[in-house]
C-alpha cells in the first residue's frame, strides 16, 4: 500500500519489482512520479514475518541506478504493427523506548517501523493519523517502510529494500493506495509490476508477459546491487484504470 501523510496532487507511472531471495527474504523496488505541494512521508505497509525488527529490514540505495525501471522495460519491447509504427496511528510512548533509526538512502530519509505502536518512536513528520490505521484492520500486524519525500513534481528514483516475508509461497506488491486520507473501494491504477521468479516458479505467471531474454541482456546488473539476477528472465504485468483498491499477492509456489 502506498499511503501519504499529507494530500498529494497526483501520483502516476508507478513501477514495482519483486523477487524472492533465500532465507524467507523478498526484495522490493518501488518508483513513481509524484506531485505534492509540501514535504510529506510515504508509508508502505509490508507483510513482514512476525517479530521482525529494524536489524532484519534492509534499505538499499538505488540512487546510482535511476534508470532501473527504464532499462527493465526494455526487456519487453512492443512490436510494431501496420497501424502503429511507434512504441507505444497513535500509541502511548514509553519513556524508555528508543527513537527509531532514520537512515539516508540516496535522496531519501527512511525508517522501518516494526509495528503500529512503534510509530510513537518516530519523528512526528513521518507519522499518519491514528484514524487512518483504524480504517485498515488488515494492516494491524504489518511492518512499515517510511520515506520522506520533497515537495513539487518529480519522478522518484527507485526506493528499494529487503524484508523477511511472512508467506514464502507468494510475492507481495504494495498496490492499494491512499492519496487523500480516505480508503476507497476502487482506485485509478497506473501501475506496472515486474518480478523475476526462479525456474520452478515460472508456471505460476502464465498471465504475465515474459522478457525476450535474461535480465543481463537489458539491465545493468552491477548497478542493481543484487536485486536482479543476470541469467533469469523477468515478467511484467500492467494494471490500468479503475480497479479494486487492494494489494497484490502473486503465488510463486511450485
Amino acid at each position: 500500500m502506498c499511503c501519504f501523510s499529507r494530500p498529494v496532487i497526483s501520483v502516476s507511472a508507478t513501477n514495482i519489482f519483486a523477487r524472492a531471495d533465500a532465507d524467507w527474504q523478498q526484495f522490493l523496488v518501488y518508483s513513481m512520479t509524484l506531485n505534492a505541494k509540501s514535504e510529506l512521508a510515504m508509508v508502505l505497509p509490508v507483510p513482514v514475518r512476525i517479530g521482525t525488527d529494524e536489524n532484519d529490514f534492509g534499505f538499499i540505495d538505488l540512487s546510482g541506478y535511476p534508470d532501473f525501471f527504464t532499462e527493465m522495460k526494455k526487456g519487453f519491447p512492443v512490436p510494431k504493427t501496420r497501424s502503429d509504427w511507434h512504441f507505444g496511528c497513535s500509541a502511548t510512548r514509553s519513556a524508555a523506548a528508543p527513537a527509531l533509526k532514520v537512515v539516508r538512502v540516496g535522496s531519501f530519509e527512511a525508517s522501518f517501523v516494526p509495528t503500529l505502536p512503534d510509530f510513537s518512536r518516530l519523528d512526528e513528520r513521518f507519522r499518519l493519523p491514528a484514524e487512518t490505521w483504524n480504517k485498515l484492520p488488515s494492516y494491524q500486524d504489518y511492518g512499515f517502510a517510511v520515506f520522506k519525500l520533497k515537495s513539487g513534481e518529480a519522478k522518484i528514483h527507485p526506493m528499494a529494500f529487503s524484508f523477511p516475508r511472512r508467506d514464502v509461497k507468494a510475492l507481495f506488491f504494495p498496490t492499494v493506495h491512499i492519496h487523500d486520507g480516505k480508503v476507497h473501494p476502487k482506485a485509478e491504477f497506473d501501475h506496472t509490476l515486474y518480478c523475476q521468479p526462479s525456474e520452478h516458479e515460472r508456471p505460476q505467471l502464465l498471465q504475465w508477459a515474459e522478457s525476450y531474454a535474461d535480465a543481463g541482456r537489458f539491465m545493468n546488473v552491477e548497478k542493481a546491487r543484487g536485486l536482479v539476477l543476470r541469467n533469469q528472465h523477468c515478467y511484467q504485468k500492467q494494471m490500468r484504470g479503475q480497479l479494486p483498491n487492494r494489494d497484490t499477492f502473486v503465488s510463486i509456489a511450485a
